[in-house]
């Protein structure tokens, strides 16, 4: 019988706008779903524009992947959704702070429109357990 898979929820992180998961565990792996900058107290996007919402999605991602027994360090790969390609550098030195070493492999795409407004969205796979 294969493993079975299980849903990861952080009370620190903006509950699911949909049907879908925070993360999801399987083996020794998480599977975060992207996040935005949304505060998980209002459910409101915070203010500040890129840099306040990347920093409020990492903080959110870091509080998913505590509640699947991982951690930013053991983050393998993450991809990022921007609005605007030319707030990259922005996004960039904020990202870079919570992955200060060894950083996960990483795609950045330009998107038409995020959820609620959103200026950046990012997600994550992580080794747990």
């Amino acid at each position: 019988m294969p493993p079975a898979k299980q849903a990861v929820v952080s009370p620190q992180a903006p509950a699911a706008i949909g049907p879908y998961s925070q993360a999801i565990a399987l083996d020794q792996w998480v599977f975060c779903s992207g996040q935005l900058g949304l505060d998980p107290v209002s459910g409101q996007m915070v203010s500040g524009g890129v840099a306040a919402e990347t920093r409020r999605a990492l903080e959110n991602l870091k509080a998913v992947l505590s509640a699947a027994g991982s951690s930013p360090d053991r983050v393998v790969r993450t991809s990022v959704y921007l609005v605007d390609l030319g707030e990259f550098q922005t996004m960039n030195a904020i990202y870079a702070e919570y992955f200060p070493t060894c950083p996960p492999a990483r795609s950045t795409i330009q998107v038409a429109a995020l959820p609620r407004g959103g200026r950046v969205e990012i997600d994550a796979i992580a080794s747990c357990g």
